[in-house]
């Protein structure tokens, strides 16, 4: 769309960047009002249909649009994100509304004093927070199927899965409802749900955001993270949102150096190889045709083995399901019946693993990021699959792959987990294939968020990766 003068100031954003969006804001050629009453449009026509929110925050969202354009009238900076509208994963803190995540137990909590850090850091810069997202009971899922709000729906074909557990994030963002969103990700679910739904999405290094008043899974795997339908919008959000916080114990590091203005430099001298063994294994035609475009386009054939990677998976599984379940011991005593009975089942499994089996998980994790690290002597970015598969179709239970059956739900982030089980930087990139598009993982060494951007970034401008327009809207 053109950035044209309005002298009304009431464009329609849809179609903008969040970093167009931005700029136009800022020379006041369109006003955050305008942008604003844009999205909460577009929320109201097409979510009915996605179910990507559960809250829409307008009042709010208006009163914020009405501050930065006041700030920008009286000649002052409203923030490199100037009126560019946001959603966030129920799970975050948002002042004046209970935490869900995803839950019903939780809607019975008081509405929240205070917002999570990252939506301050994110409206400091200049963002309107529009509403809270669906999102799977207590972010242990991977399909965006809620029994209590309904399952999220992929906004490419509406009878599809969005992927889990940030599927509103992804559905939200993928519909073109808002440019941004933010997520979680402990096991996949930010990359997960990227995948699936065509778009950008940044898990960063553990401990890179803060995590203060959102409400945790895992806490030693927790991660928060933004998606977008651009890189460089990817970039904007994490740079707004980056810095040492005194209330999350994991995020101690110094502030790092601002990645959108790094996007652009070469990435000729970059060593990358693409991970061989588990991961090409257990894979569609699909997932193995976006690794091998992405790995054409950046020139490489050179392969890695990255060691023990199953069992990473399943020490993965053994920490999750007992972290998870010591968070929930009071609810499955006192609400058993509130709770999806598969997550249920799930905890109450967790809380009967022997502790000498947790103990074996947490030495083993140990050696397996020291053999990893290791790797990154030799390389700088890994590239991997996100997901075996296209969205599935949405209540889909298993699928066959090499002629053996599998549950969907846990093993849609079966490439997923023994990356974030060592906290590694990873964005997700769309692969446009027809009818579905699929996500592939740059991986980054621990820190060198910047690096996976670069190479995200080289690969939108060369046209190999990009999020499709909505087809199911």
């Amino acid at each position: 769309m053109s950035l044209q003068p309005d002298p009304a100031m009431t464009a329609d954003a849809d179609g903008l960047s969040a970093a167009e969006i931005a700029l136009a804001v800022a020379g006041r050629k369109l006003s955050a009002l305008s942008v604003t009453e844009a999205a909460l449009a577009r929320i109201a026509k097409h979510d009915p249909v996605l179910n990507s929110f559960t809250d829409v925050t307008a009042d709010r969202a208006r009163a914020k649009a009405g501050a930065v354009d006041a700030a920008i009238a009286a000649g002052k900076s409203a923030g490199p994100l100037a009126g560019v509208p946001f959603a966030v994963k129920n799970l975050f803190d948002v002042q004046g509304l209970p935490t869900r995540a995803g839950s019903k137990i939780n809607r019975d909590l008081k509405p929240s004093p205070r917002d999570a850090t990252l939506i301050e850091r994110m409206e400091a810069a200049g963002a309107v927070l529009v509403g809270a997202l669906n999102m799977g009971e207590y972010a242990y899922d991977f399909t965006g199927e809620n029994v209590h709000d309904g399952p999220s729906r992929n906004p490419h074909d509406v009878t599809r899965m969005t992927g889990g557990s940030s599927g509103g994030s992804g559905g939200a963002v993928g519909g073109g409802l808002v440019p941004l969103a933010l997520g979680s990700d402990t096991n996949g679910s930010i990359r997960v749900p990227s995948s699936l739904c065509g778009i950008f999405g940044l898990k960063p290094t553990y401990g890179r955001l803060s995590r203060a008043r959102s409400f945790p899974f895992v806490f030693s795997l927790d991660h928060l993270g933004p998606f977008a339908r651009h890189v460089g919008d990817l970039a904007l959000a994490y740079d707004a949102m980056q810095g040492p916080d005194p209330d999350d114990a994991a995020c101690t590091t110094r502030l790092a150096e601002p990645v959108t203005p790094m996007l652009a430099q070469e990435i000729g001298d970059l060593r990358i190889a693409i991970a061989g063994g588990y991961f090409q294994n257990n894979v569609f035609p699909e997932a193995s045709e976006a690794v091998a475009r992405i790995a054409r386009a950046l020139g490489t054939t050179r392969t890695i083995e990255i060691p023990e990677a199953a069992r990473a998976r399943a020490a993965a599984y053994v920490i999750t399901a007992t972290e998870g379940a010591s968070l929930h011991l009071d609810r499955l005593r006192k609400r058993p019946d509130d709770f999806d009975p598969a997550v249920r089942d799930r905890l109450l499994a967790g809380a009967m693993i022997p502790a000498a089996l947790v103990d074996r998980a947490q030495k083993f994790r140990r050696w397996y990021r020291a053999q990893v690290l290791e790797l990154f002597k030799s390389v700088d970015v890994i590239i991997a699959p996100a997901t075996p598969c296209v969205a599935p179709k949405l209540g889909q239970a298993t699928f066959v792959l090499d002629g053996v059956e599998m549950a969907v739900r846990p093993n849609i982030g079966i490439h997923t987990q023994p990356i974030s089980f060592i906290g590694l930087p990873v964005v997700a990139v769309p692969v446009p294939l027809q009818p579905m598009p699929i996500g592939v993982q740059i991986i980054a060494a621990p820190w060198r968020e910047d690096v996976a951007l670069r190479v995200a970034y080289a690969l939108e401008r060369g046209g190999v990766v990009s999020a499709p327009r909505p087809r199911g809207l």
